[in-house]
Order: C-alpha cells, then sequence, then structure tokens
C-alpha cells in the first residue's frame, strides 16, 4: 500500500520477464489517490515495466526536470495543478514536450477529453481502471513512441548518408539515387502513419461525442415523458369533464330559456355561444400538440439508443420515420423557406438484426446531407438575377426514400434528393475522413465516414452513391437481414 505520509515520489522496480522489450522502461504515474497508483502500478510493474509515481502536479515537474520517463499516465483532477495545466507546462517546454502524456479520467464530459487532446494528450483512460484496458494502451503508446524514434534515427542516417555521397565521385550517382529514393519512401510512410493515426483520433473523437450526444438524449426524453404522460391522460379525462358539462349548460337553457338577469348579463360578458363552439375546439388542438410531442419523445428514444455491443431486430421504416421526426423543422416551411416534399416508398421489409442507434446515425447523416444540399440549391434560385420567377417555382425541393428486398439475404434503402447532384471528380472521395463538399466551417468531413464504417464494417453491408451534376443524388443502403 502506498502511503501518503511518505515520499511522494518513490522509485518501484521489479524484475520480472521483459515484455516485447520494453521491461527498462520508466512510466511515470501522476495520481493524488494512493488506492489508484498502487493499482496501477501493480499492473505495470507485474508487467515487467519501471514505474516512478507523483502524488501532484508539482512534484511530477520537478522530477521530470531531471529524469525523463518514457511515458507519464496523468490524473486529470488533482489538488492545486490540475492534469491540464501539468500537461500543457509539460508540452510548453522544448525538453519534455516529446514525452507521450495518457490522462486518467473519471469526467463523461466529451468537452474535457477533446480539451485534453487538444493540449497535446495522446490518449485517455477512463476511470474506474480497467487492468487490461490500462495495460494495452501503455503497450501500444510505449511502442508507438519506440517506432517513431526508430524511424526518425533511420531517417536522420539516411539523409547523412545521402549528403555524403552526393559528395562522392561521379560514379557514386546512381547509389546516391537509390539512397534519395529510400529516404522518400520512408517519409511518405511516416506521413501516412501520421495521416491514418489522425484519422482514427478523429473517429475517436467524433465517436465519443455522438455516445455522450445519445446519453443526453435519452436522458432528456425520458424525463419529459413522465409530465407528458400525466398531461396526456388528465387532458382526455378534461374533454369528456368539459363535453359533460356542455351537455348539462345544453340541458339547462333548453328548460330555463330565461335565466335571471344576473346570468343573462354573465353569459354575454363571456360571449357564451362562441365559448361553447370554440371550447372542443381548443381541447382537440391541444390533444394535437400533445400527440406531437409524444411522438417526438418517441423518435428521440428510438435515434438515441445505445448498442451494448449487441443487435437486435428493428423495423427499418420506424428507425426512417423516427429520423424526419427530428428533421422536421427543417423540412416543413418557415419564412422564405418553402420547405423540402418528403415521398416515401416504403416496400414490405422484414425485421433486420442490426445496431439501431448505430443505423439511425447514418440515416440522419445522409438525409440532413440532402436537405442541406436542397437548401443551398433553394438559396441560389432565390437570388439569381438570371432566373425567372416561373423557372424558381419548377421544381419543388423532393426527397425521396425508397426501400425494398433486393433478395432473401439483403434488403436496400435508397435515399435521393432533386438537388444539384455531386460534381464526378468529387464522388471517389465521399466517403474519406475530412473530405466534404461543403463550405468551410460547415462541415467536419466526417458525417459521410463514419456512415461508411457503420454500414460496411459494423453491419458488413454497402453504400455508395450515385449523382450527375444538376440531376440530384442518391445513397444505396444494402444491408444483410440476418
Amino acid at each position: 500500500m502506498i502511503n501518503s505520509n511518505s515520499m511522494t515520489l518513490n522509485r518501484i522496480e521489479e524484475h520480472n520477464n521483459p515484455i516485447d522489450n520494453l521491461s527498462k522502461t520508466i512510466i511515470l504515474i501522476v495520481d493524488d489517490s494512493p488506492n489508484n497508483l498502487e493499482i496501477i502500478s501493480e499492473t505495470l510493474t507485474s508487467a515487467g515495466f519501471e514505474i516512478a509515481v507523483a502524488l501532484d502536479g508539482e512534484t511530477a515537474l520537478e522530477q521530470i526536470a531531471y529524469d525523463p520517463p518514457t511515458l507519464i499516465l496523468l490524473d486529470v483532477m488533482m489538488p492545486g495543478m490540475d492534469g491540464f495545466e501539468t500537461c500543457r507546462r509539460l508540452k510548453a517546454n522544448p525538453a519534455t514536450q516529446e514525452i507521450p502524456i495518457v490522462f486518467m479520467t473519471a469526467l463523461t464530459d466529451t468537452i474535457d477529453k477533446v480539451k485534453g487532446l487538444n493540449l497535446g494528450a495522446v490518449d485517455y483512460i477512463t476511470k474506474p481502471f480497467q487492468q487490461e484496458e490500462v495495460l494495452a494502451r501503455v503497450k501500444v503508446h510505449l511502442k508507438l513512441r519506440t517506432l517513431t524514434k526508430t524511424l526518425e534515427e533511420q531517417n536522420t542516417r539516411l539523409i547523412q548518408e545521402v549528403e555524403q555521397r552526393a559528395k562522392a565521385e561521379a560514379e557514386l550517382q546512381t547509389l546516391t539515387q537509390e539512397l534519395e529514393q529510400r529516404v522518400e519512401e520512408r517519409t511518405n510512410q511516416l506521413a501516412q502513419a501520421l495521416t491514418n493515426w489522425q484519422q482514427a483520433q478523429a473517429m475517436l473523437v467524433q465517436n465519443e461525442k455522438m455516445s455522450s450526444l445519445g446519453q443526453m438524449i435519452t436522458g432528456v426524453a425520458h424525463e419529459i415523458n413522465n409530465p407528458i404522460s400525466s398531461i396526456h391522460g388528465n387532458l382526455s379525462c378534461a374533454g369528456e369533464y368539459s363535453r359533460d358539462l356542455l351537455q348539462l349548460l345544453h340541458l339547462y337553457t333548453q328548460h330555463y330559456p330565461n335565466p335571471v338577469p344576473e346570468i343573462q348579463a354573465k353569459s354575454k360578458e363571456i360571449d357564451l355561444n362562441f365559448l361553447i363552439k370554440d371550447f372542443p375546439k381548443t381541447f382537440h388542438s391541444m390533444e394535437l400538440g400533445i400527440e406531437r410531442i409524444c411522438q417526438i419523445i418517441k423518435s428521440l428514444r428510438n435515434i438515441s439508443r445505445l448498442d451494448a455491443g449487441e443487435m437486435m431486430m428493428i423495423d427499418l421504416h420506424e428507425g426512417l420515420d423516427s429520423t424526419l421526426v427530428l428533421l422536421q423543422h427543417r423540412i416543413k416551411p418557415s419564412g422564405k423557406h418553402l420547405g423540402i416534399q418528403v415521398i416515401k416508398e416504403y416496400g414490405k421489409l422484414p425485421p433486420i438484426e442490426c445496431y439501431p442507434g448505430r443505423l439511425s446515425q447514418v440515416f440522419m447523416n445522409i438525409l440532413a446531407n440532402a436537405i442541406d444540399a436542397l437548401e443551398e440549391a433553394e438559396f441560389r434560385k432565390q437570388n439569381s438575377a438570371e432566373i425567372s420567377e416561373r423557372d424558381k417555382t419548377l421544381t419543388a425541393p423532393t426527397i425521396w426514400i425508397r426501400t425494398g428486398v433486393i433478395d432473401r439475404q439483403r434488403v436496400e434503402i435508397r435515399i435521393s434528393d432533386n438537388g444539384p447532384g455531386i460534381p464526378e471528380q468529387m464522388q471517389d472521395k465521399l466517403f474519406q475522413a475530412f473530405f466534404t463538399t461543403k463550405p468551410f466551417g460547415k462541415g467536419t468531413g466526417l458525417g459521410l465516414s463514419i456512415s461508411h464504417e457503420i454500414v460496411v464494417e459494423k453491419h458488413g453491408g454497402k453504400l455508395r452513391c450515385m449523382s450527375k451534376p444538376g440531376k440530384g443524388a442518391e445513397f444505396i443502403i444494402e444491408l444483410p437481414i440476418g
């Protein structure tokens, strides 16, 4: 057990069998919780690593200054200097900025996790700790650093060889060119590896955001559902009560056609005849509003379902309809926006075994992109002096959603629009990470890339696009039935 009253920094060494030639690597663990230090230290030392520990950020900075570690496991929440400030100082110091930092946090807010990555951390481990996860992440980042240093050293040696051979005699020119080619190949490999790592990191951040958003939506929908259900039930009773009272009032007017002057005066003051006609309409309007809210809550709960590693049998049409409900504010007319016509041509589909929340994310991305394209085309039409009023209203913005069975093993969903279409030279790049056809600041370039990963890798399906400039675009999703 590590005692907080003892030295705040000590060295723990275990001489076990080395793991992947990393047994002499020094890993600094910074955490104000002795219990956490004991758990992680025991996990890593049992794997053959050399461990150093610190109970706060200030002590860690002092230790690193004279004995830099190979990797730092840094707790976010600590008294005094927290993990974010400690990371910022380490990355601002040229002597320590290359040391990989992995945050340890119990925070569930994605914004804080993204903040840590933006400060220069390479990863984070979520508390409570899973020993296998800790060991796996530590090994991965140690290997990445070792590989990077090895490649840098190789590149440095190769460049030196090129410079030396460039000064040699003319007959060595061929060998010099070969070495230059080797340097270029290694540089390209490093550049590709860096690009792949950046893409994977961006995907991780995006997925974490979507997970947190799904949890938030589920909680909001749950909290709203209870009072709305109560209102819905009471409104039905109130409607019946009002009808009974109006019937009773009608009987009074039949049997007592000449009430006392005070009643006559009050009837005139409240415009009784209008009230009798309008009261049922008011209840009907309230019932429609409650039904609309119930539909939105149901759609929120459907689209935010978290797939806890298990597939479910669902009705794809329900997922599509839930997505359309949540996009209704962008589809219906408002102000200068003429609205978008949605034509549903649903075929008869069997239940599909899939991850419902993931597929809802795909539907949302594709439909939102179609709406963006139609809105952009509508804006250009309304602001173009070269287009007549007749041409502006010739074709209404429309989205078609068609579903059907391909064969006994596959179904398809086709989502098309009559927007401006996608240029051919861009169609091959649609599903690449960070590629977007939208103006700067209006798209991340991750929506279709993540959708392609969900359909192809998670479900074993296919996702492709067919488009011609000026004739809209169509996205075709093929999914296995089971």
